[in-house]
């Protein structure tokens, strides 16, 4: 276990948390990472930087998103705008978010945006056990299905539904119809959760990620807070007579620069806890270990 000094003006990081570094190479080539979203910013805003981190070093990713976003915010146009306007406009940038981040492909389940707490558990999960089993997902990133302060229920409904379908996906008897198309019993075995107050047992330093996080936010156009918040203030700043020395002369350094100081905030103040510049913080649940095959491994000898 590491050891954490804090930052200066910063409260102590707890001892037991692991700080998962950046490594060289690509030591997780022929993994699967499956990042599980409710809305086209929760990724973005949550946990961007790990997704990068670990496509980066060698995880082919998917992204799912549960809803299609229709209640959104549509900030990207200086208006509420229409449920039209959110449907389309948040698809298209969680399509340009999965680019970015490097996914291969999206899910979209298409719930309604704010309407999960309708939708029966049991489809939900089979949903997700089916893309599971479609993509052999060893790893997900996802909302903590047991964390507090959740008000949206659009979050809880799909990280319960995930952390069932992560176990069941394993299972030869949980919906064997899907059998019959060639899929296979394929359990996931780490599980990344966010949310608004973690249980904090792992930080990921994404120090290295920081300018893809950005990206990401700054391709929320639809939903905010990143998108084009930076340069909308800036003109409006100018209709002033005022400016921002931080949001630079043109629009693309100031929507950049605006989520660099004000959206990536918790992540830098989760990093200077560890003595990071940018983190992200989990509840971090990885395999579950065997004394059986354990006591093997150590014990086992060749038949004479």
């Amino acid at each position: 276990m590491t050891l954490h000094r804090s930052a200066p003006g910063t409260s102590p990081a707890p001892p037991d948390v692991y700080v998962e570094r950046p490594v060289s190479g690509q030591p997780h080539k022929g993994k699967v990472l499956l990042a599980v979203q409710a809305h086209s910013d929760d990724i973005p805003l949550s946990s961007a930087g790990t997704v990068a981190k670990l496509i980066e070093e060698g995880y082919t990713g998917f992204l799912v998103r549960a809803t299609n976003d229709d209640m959104g915010d549509q900030e990207g146009y200086g208006t509420v705008g229409t449920v039209g306007d959110h449907v389309l406009g948040n698809q298209r940038d969680n399509e340009e978010i999965a680019r970015i981040l490097g996914c291969q492909r999206t899910f979209d389940l298409n719930y309604g945006n704010h309407r999960m707490a309708d939708t029966p558990m049991n489809e939900l999960i089979s949903r997700l056990i089916l893309i599971i089993r479609i993509v052999k997902a060893d790893t997900v990133v996802c909302f903590d299905p047991w964390a507090h302060d959740e008000e949206n229920p659009d979050h809880y409904m799909i990280a319960r539904g995930i952390e069932a379908a992560c176990w069941m996906a394993g299972r030869m008897h949980d919906y064997p119809e899907q059998f019959a198309a060639g899929l296979e019993p394929h359990q996931v075995t780490e599980k990344y959760y966010f949310a608004r107050r973690p249980e904090i047992t792992r930080v990921v330093d994404i120090s290295g990620q920081v300018e893809k996080k950005i990206e990401a936010n700054r391709a929320n156009v639809a939903k905010g807070p990143g998108g084009h918040v930076g340069s909308r203030l800036k003109a409006k700043l100018a209709e002033q007579g005022l400016k921002l020395p931080l949001l630079g002369d043109d629009d693309v350094m100031a929507d950049r620069e605006y989520i660099r100081e004000f959206v990536l905030a918790r992540s830098r103040d989760v990093g200077a806890r560890y003595g990071l510049e940018y983190a992200e913080a989990f509840h971090y649940i990885g395999p579950r270990p065997s004394r059986v095959d354990d006591y093997v491994k150590k014990n086992a000898v060749p038949l004479k």
